[in-house]
């Protein structure tokens, strides 16, 4: 393909992301960039262009090895929830802006350690920089088939130059917009996110095309290669020995995902709320798991198609153009340019402020800084950490024109882990453990620094570089138990894996036994107590101790000098309110002294913000005792706090409880006093019409005989109403009381069901209403009061017969058996009952509160009469609120 399109393309490409990261800076308060799904795959700028690229290579050359890389991360996903959000939590409360500034914190904020942090991760990551650029450079030649040689022949011809500088231009453009390190830069993140997506999908795309289109499925490639002479070592571990390897490519890519410092970007520094992690612990996995499902098939189907003759670690670009596919092969070359463009990104942006605030600021111009403008401070800042940009990209092509043309991707990546991994027991076993001291952190990094140079890096460069082995095969000076592969005997493991064992067993023994041996001051133990104990309440202000004098005055001009005024009035202005503190207070105490170092922690860096505090205040040294016993008391009282806080929401619990059982009682008193209004209603309108009637009939002795008639009748009629209710009444409290003795049979229950149906079956008829009643084939007994369960039935279905339309009207009878249980459902399709009529149908005092206006027929007792009879056999019944339209009455009755 012609140079200039490609080129073309990139330039394109480039323009687009540049218009997505300032379109997301635009609208950086919306949830479109803000959201769990944006965080989740902007952790994916762990897949660069080594995995990308090397993972097909290392798969193609040693089989499955290549899962390590990615089994150490998906361990490490469910441990996110405690570790990660640990340190998340720690570092938004401390403004913390870099895995150095995190690192130095936790040891009292160690101006050394920061430095010596940011040394090694600009030693680990630079090469790993100039692999994402080899990667483009080659990639570049073999797309437009030119020599790679021609490439690099200058820098002003090499086209990798010129995309290097546009990244540098991309990150400083989105990067350093405002001072302080510690915000989030969405632009940034969400096309990190966007670049995540498309390098999944053109990855997956040229997985299927080998997959499907190239071969004849799965099983296709794994039959073919199976033929193979090298099959058995592609699919298998060969010995114990590869085993005990793979165990420590697992460890060491599990401590990477936390370590390294664009991980530690996207996931600390730029996460917006802790509630991300939920969805990113499952996420990210899959996530992995999709990027891998093809790497297997496409590094089989390279060998098969394309042999050993090509570098197999660009198969996924190799195949599609050895099939003119262009089109597919431009898109897998953009998926690997995204995966090279988010990790160099990224990486930049996190070590452009390490180098500022660990190593430049407190080194060299916070003299400067305290002689100028506030607005020129910014400038200042923000020109280093651009410098600083351009700097470690221009290094990192550098370092790839003049060595990282002979080396592999994959060896690259494996050795920057390495480097970074020796941070992990300062940053592991000091988030735990509150003993660790600066002074064993500072050594036991350098010690398994320099393990790893004598173990791993030197002879490596020795080998690959200048060509000789001689080191390597009979050790310095012919001891061959120093020999940097095989250091002390062990002749197992891989240069990594040995490099990686060694230099972890010599920093964990150094820092352990440093830690243990010496006492770090007051400062590091206090720090180490709030990392370790890193509560919400505990990271507050009043955790930090401090001793000595110092004044509101001083602290305010310094912070004017840094910060500005309008900022820093804003701020103290705040901090006064939060504490209830008079603004005339002169004196500092323990907790501006920190609120002030957190200020100035975002823009400088802790280091510089303890030395800027500590030039105004004079502190007094504080011994560790003091330091344990003001700790101490300060668990205590957060202690008691949350005691008092938590026995306050009980006293206001319990008192809406009161509140609620008041409103019940208030409610169940007016209810009786209108159940008696509607018994007594009830029990007068019978004896009313009585009275009428018998009046009537004394005063015309000569009313015809057929009317005479009509009126006993209707006294009947009356007296056998009054009597109905005044049964009722007794019953209900003979049932209430316990004193009702039943006389429990076994019985068939479709009988009885058929029973209270043809005893309701008449009414039914007039209103033109249809009962439904299963006939079962299996009889179903159980033992009841047949009478009293009869009188249940009747009453539901009289209920429901009052409350359905004429004409339209329709009951359904079902029951079945439930486990240990017989449930009897009664529905129908009327109007249902109020939700808030339904917690008190069954109310021994309650009636619908309409029914003295909309007043149905009948005495209001059958439903309490019912679920007295139903809760004496042991049953249960109960209306069913799951129903949309009419009402389903339960009754549940056990079995023999």
């Amino acid at each position: 393909m012609n140079s200039y399109s490609v080129i073309s393309i990139i330039i394109l490409y480039l323009l687009v992301l540049f218009g997505i990261a300032y379109w997301a800076e635009r609208i950086a308060k919306k949830r479109w960039v803000n959201n769990a799904y944006v965080y989740t795959l902007s952790l994916a700028v762990y897949c660069s262009a080594w995995t990308y690229y090397g993972s097909v290579g290392i798969a193609a050359r040693s089989g499955v090895s290549f899962l390590t890389t990615y089994l150490g991360p998906i361990i490490a996903a469910p441990l996110w929830i405690v570790v990660l959000k640990k340190v998340i939590r720690i570092a938004k409360q401390h403004k913390i802006s870099s895995i150095a500034d995190f690192i130095s914190l936790r040891y009292g904020n160690n101006r050394f350690l920061g430095a010596l942090v940011t040394l090694v991760c600009v030693i680990g990551i630079l090469p790993y920089i100039s692999l994402q650029l080899k990667a483009v450079s080659e990639t570049f030649s073999i797309l437009t088939s030119t020599p790679l040689t021609a490439s690099t022949s200058s820098v002003f011809t090499d086209t990798t130059f010129y995309v290097a500088i546009l990244l540098a231009v991309f990150v400083a453009f989105f990067g350093t917009r405002t001072v302080d390190a510690a915000r989030r830069r969405q632009g940034i993140i969400f096309s990190v996110a966007v670049e995540s997506v498309l390098k999944l999908l053109f990855f997956l795309a040229i997985g299927v095309y080998v997959t499907f289109y190239l071969f004849d499925g799965t099983s296709d490639i794994f039959k073919k290669i199976s033929q193979t002479s090298e099959f058995d070592t592609l699919v298998s571990l060969t010995s114990l020995e590869a085993g005990v390897n793979w165990y420590f490519m697992i460890a060491l890519s599990f401590l990477a995902i936390f370590l390294l410092p664009r991980q530690f970007q996207v996931s600390v520094i730029e996460n917006v709320t802790e509630k991300h992690l939920k969805k990113a612990i499952w996420l990210f996995p899959l996530y992995l798991l999709l990027f891998n499902i093809f790497v297997i098939f496409i590094a089989w189907g390279g060998r098969l198609s394309l042999g050993s003759d090509v570098n197999p670690d660009y198969y996924t670009l190799l195949i599609p153009l050895s099939e003119n596919n262009i089109i597919l092969a431009i898109l897998v070359f953009l998926g690997g340019f995204s995966a090279v463009i988010s990790m160099v990104v990224v990486s930049s942006l996190a070590l452009s402020t390490m180098l500022s605030n660990n190593l430049i600021i407190p080194y060299g111009f916070l003299d400067k800084f305290s002689r100028s403008h506030p607005e020129r401070i910014d400038y200042y800042i923000k020109n280093i950490r651009r410098i600083a940009i351009f700097s470690l990209i221009v290094g990192a092509y550098l370092f790839y024109i003049n060595f990282n043309i002979q080396l592999s991707l994959f060896s690259i990546g494996l050795i920057s882990f390495v480097v970074i991994a020796q941070l992990a027991p300062s940053f592991f076993i000091g988030l735990f453990w509150n003993r660790g001291s600066a002074k064993a952190a500072k050594l036991s990094i350098i010690c398994g620094s320099l393990i790893t140079l004598y173990t791993l890096i030197l002879p490596f460069v020795l080998d690959t570089i200048f060509d000789d082995s001689t080191f390597i095969e009979y050790g310095p000076f012919g001891i061959r138990l120093l020999k940097p592969y095989h250091l002390f005997g062990i002749n197992f493991l891989t240069p990594v894996t040995h490099a990686f064992f060694w230099s972890m067993f010599f920093n964990i023994l150094v820092y352990m036994g440093v830690s243990l041996a010496s006492v770090g001051n007051y400062r590091e133990r206090n720090y180490a107590e709030m990392f370790v104990n890193s509560n919400a309440q505990y990271l507050q202000e009043n955790a930090f101790v401090w001793k000595g004098e110092a004044y509101v005055q001083d602290i305010r001009n310094m912070l004017y000098t840094f910060l500005g005024k309008d900022k820093t009035d804003r701020a103290l202005k705040h901090f006064f309110v939060k504490y209830n503190l008079p603004k005339t207070t002169e004196r500092a105490d323990a907790r501006l002294i920190n609120f002030s170092e957190k200020l100035l922690t975002g823009s400088l860096g802790s280091a510089s913000s303890r030395i800027l505090i500590a030039s105004v205040i004079e502190e007094q040294p504080v011994s560790l005792i003091e330091v344990l016993e003001i700790l101490e008391e300060n668990k205590k009282t957060i202690s008691s706090n949350k005691s008092l806080r938590q026995k306050s929401k009980e006293l206001v619990k319990l008192t809406e409880e009161l509140k609620k059982a008041n409103n019940q009682l208030q409610l169940q008193d007016k209810l009786k006093d209108e159940f008696l209004d509607t018994v007594a209603h009830e029990l007068k309108t019978p004896i009313t019409a009585i009275r009428a009637t018998s009046e009537v009939l004394k005063d015309n002795d000569d009313m015809p005989s057929a009317l005479q008639r009509e009126f006993l009748t209707n006294i009947l009629q009356d007296s056998k109403r009054l009597s109905r209710l005044i049964s009722n009444i007794l019953d209900l409290e003979k049932l209430a009381s316990g004193r009702e003795i039943f006389d429990k049979r076994e019985h068939d229950l479709q009988k009885t069901i058929d029973r209270a149906v043809k005893g309701v079956l008449p009414i039914a008829k007039e209103k033109q209403i249809k009962i439904k009643v299963p006939q079962s084939f299996a009889p179903v007994k159980t033992k009841y009061d047949e009478d009293r369960i009869l009188q249940v039935f009747t009453n539901v279905l009289s209920n429901a017969i009052k409350f359905v339309d004429r004409e339209k009207g329709e009951i359904i009878i079902q029951y079945r058996y439930t486990t240990n249980n017989v449930l009897i459902q009664i529905e129908d399709n009327g109007k249902g009952i109020p939700k808030e009529d339904v917690p008190h149908i069954f109310d021994k005092f309650y009636q619908s509160k309409n029914q003295n206006i909309q007043k149905p027929i009948g005495s209001g007792f059958g439903l309490a009469i019912s679920k007295h009879i139903i809760e004496n056999h042991k049953g249960t019944i109960w209306v069913d609120e799951d129903v949309v339209e009419g009402a389903r009455f339960n009754i549940e009755l056990p079995c023999n």
